[in-house]
């Protein structure tokens, strides 16, 4: 086990923003987390050099949570397209060592540690232990099991934001098609991130006799006004998104909970009682009663994926 009281390093890059903090064991340093523009910074190494050079005490080890799939000491950002290598970045850095994990690892880490006051329940059902699924909507789409162990946590690395997207629908075929065309590809991601809340307006748009493009940010903000094409396209995402979320769940079998994380799935779950996401989750034929027992959370600390690299360290 490690020391807990080694000071350490943690940082989360996600497609947008890097949050970077200071940890003792499995506990953040009380004022010593902030957030960096990617786009203002040529690299992790720059934003890290930044940082500490606000840091008169030096920690000795570090992890450092990332979207995008992880290969020993090397890593490469899905959406940003930095790549990283541990060694070079413990050295740059002057630390012992760094771990990197993938960024719904570091999330499913942080799971089993995170209060009551940071969730935010969906769907109540009783908690009957074993696994957790973790499923992040942001800039980006994935999703990790958390299965318990006797001594701590293991988290697989995954990148399950690029299998096909269900389909059940006329709608959804129509959708798939039109996505085909323009990504060579229907993945989940292309329709469940931010990125992809736009390209479904614009789909929506398109079947209704429009060329209109819209923000994800003011996409929710014209469902809030009642504008129609918005609120036809949040609806089809909320369904789309309960589809994908019950196919992982009979997958991970979340008898401990299903907790979504990321600004689109804040943005976004307001909406599910209007848009009946509970109602398709269960609409699951003869594992409808199955996938009734997984109760469902947002996650509402934007740090978590600090707190699960700082869990990481602690537990190995």
């Amino acid at each position: 086990m490690a020391d807990n009281d080694t000071l350490a390093l943690v940082a989360d890059i996600g497609g947008t923003n890097t949050r970077v903090a200071l940890a003792r064991g499995r506990h953040l340093v009380s004022g010593t987390t902030e957030r960096f523009r990617n786009a203002d910074h040529p690299g992790l190494e720059a934003i890290l050099d930044t940082y500490l050079s606000r840091h008169k005490n030096r920690p000795a080890r570090g992890a450092v949570a990332l979207a995008g799939p992880v290969r020993g000491d090397q890593a490469e950002m899905t959406n940003l397209g930095w790549r990283i290598n541990a060694g070079a970045l413990a050295s740059a850095c002057g630390l012992g060592h760094v771990a990197l994990l993938n960024d719904l690892q570091a999330q499913g880490h942080a799971l089993p540690h995170l209060p009551d006051t940071h969730l935010r329940r969906i769907r109540p059902a009783p908690h009957e232990g074993g696994t957790k699924l973790v499923i992040g909507l942001g800039t980006g789409v994935n999703a990790a099991p958390v299965y318990p162990l006797a001594q701590g946590y293991l988290v697989p690395p995954a990148e399950a934001g690029h299998v096909h997207l269900p389909l059940r629908e006329a709608l959804d075929y129509r959708l798939a098609d039109w996505l085909i065309a323009r990504r060579g590809i229907a993945s989940v991601e292309d329709v469940l991130a931010g990125s992809g809340l736009e390209r479904l307006y614009a789909f929506h748009a398109q079947e209704a006799g429009k060329s209109q493009a819209r923000a994800a940010a003011e996409i929710i903000a014209a469902m809030e006004e009642g504008d129609a094409l918005a609120r036809a396209t949040g609806r089809h995402y909320v369904r789309l998104l309960a589809q994908v979320t019950a196919d992982l769940a009979l997958i991970a079998l979340p008898f401990d909970g299903i907790y979504f994380i990321g600004g689109v799935a804040r943005a976004m779950v307001p909406w599910f009682e209007r848009f009946g996401f509970d109602e398709a989750f269960c609409d699951m034929g003869r594992f409808s009663d199955l996938v009734a027992r997984f109760p469902v959370a947002l996650v509402e600390d934007d740090f978590a994926a600090l707190s699960g690299c700082a869990s990481y360290l602690a537990s190995s």
